[in-house]
C-alpha cells in the first residue's frame, strides 16, 4: 500500500497534468490539503517536496506553491519505450519529422555500427523530434535487415516499435544504455532549436531480441532543457 504523501502527490501531480492546475497558478495552501486529504502537515509537505523535485512546482517560504512549466523530458533508463509511449500520457503536443530513411550496404558502415561483416544490409533513420512546436530530440536509429526486413515511413512517423510487434513479429527483449554530455555537433545545430545551448545529452542504446540478438543500434541526442534522467536504485543487503 502507498505512503499517504505518495498518494497526496499522486493525485496533485495527476490535477497538474491535466490541467486543473495550470501554469502560474497557486496549489492550496497545506492547511487546505491537510483538510482534503485528511493528512498531517508533515505529509503534505512531502507530497508537496516531491513535486517540487520532479520539476512540477515551486515553492517559497511563507507563499502558497505555484505551478511552473515543465520542459524535462523524462527518460526512463530502465525501460525500453518509445517516443510515442512515452509522451502519450504527458498531454504535450508532439510531433515527428522523418529526415533520413535508407539502406546502407557499404561493410565499413556496418561495422562501425554493429561490429559485425556478417551483416549485409542495415537500415539508418533519421527522425527530428518536436514537443510543443520546438525541434529538441534528434533520434539516429540503425536496424538489421536480417531482422527488420521492411520498414515503411508511416511505422517511422508513428511508432517502430509497434510496427516491429505487431506486424513483423519481432520480441523485443532488453537494452543496454548509456548517457554522455557532449558539445553540440553541426548536426545538432541543424536540426534542433538549441537557442542559447551549446551543449547536448547523449544516450546511446543497443536493444536485444528475447533471443540475444542485437538488432538496433540508437543515439539520442537532446536538448538539456528537455532531459531529465528517471531510475531506480536498491541497495544490495
Amino acid at each position: 500500500m502507498a505512503s499517504k504523501y505518495v498518494k497526496v502527490y499522486s493525485a496533485l501531480k495527476k490535477q497538474i497534468e491535466l490541467g486543473e492546475y495550470g501554469v502560474g497558478q497557486l496549489i492550496p495552501p497545506e492547511g487546505e490539503l491537510m483538510q482534503e486529504y485528511m493528512v498531517s502537515r508533515d505529509t503534505v509537505r512531502k507530497a508537496l517536496g516531491m513535486l517540487e523535485n520532479q520539476g512540477y512546482i515551486q515553492k517559497s517560504r511563507g507563499k502558497a506553491a505555484v505551478v511552473v512549466e515543465k520542459k524535462d523530458y523524462k527518460f526512463p533508463f530502465a525501460e525500453i519505450a518509445s517516443f510515442k509511449e512515452l509522451n502519450e500520457n504527458l498531454g504535450r503536443r508532439t510531433e515527428t519529422e522523418v529526415e533520413n530513411l535508407e539502406i546502407l550496404t557499404d561493410k565499413k558502415q556496418i561495422m562501425a555500427v554493429f561490429g559485425d561483416d556478417r551483416e549485409k544490409e542495415i537500415y539508418e533513420l533519421l527522425r527530428i523530434r518536436k514537443i510543443e512546436g520546438e525541434r529538441v530530440i534528434i533520434d539516429h536509429d540503425y536496424f538489421k535487415r536480417s531482422v527488420v526486413t521492411n520498414l515503411p515511413l508511416r511505422a517511422c512517423r508513428d511508432s517502430v516499435y509497434a510496427y516491429l510487434e505487431k506486424e513483423l513479429g519481432i520480441r523485443i527483449g532488453y537494452a543496454s544504455k548509456e548517457i554522455s554530455v557532449e558539445t553540440a555537433n553541426d548536426e545538432d545545430k541543424k536540426y534542433l532549436d538549441l537557442g542559447e545551448y551549446n551543449l547536448v545529452v547523449v544516450v546511446k542504446s543497443y536493444t536485444y531480441m528475447r533471443d540475444h540478438c542485437l538488432f538496433q543500434f540508437t543515439e539520442s541526442r537532446h536538448r538539456p532543457d528537455h532531459f531529465r534522467f528517471v531510475g531506480f536504485a536498491q541497495r544490495k543487503e
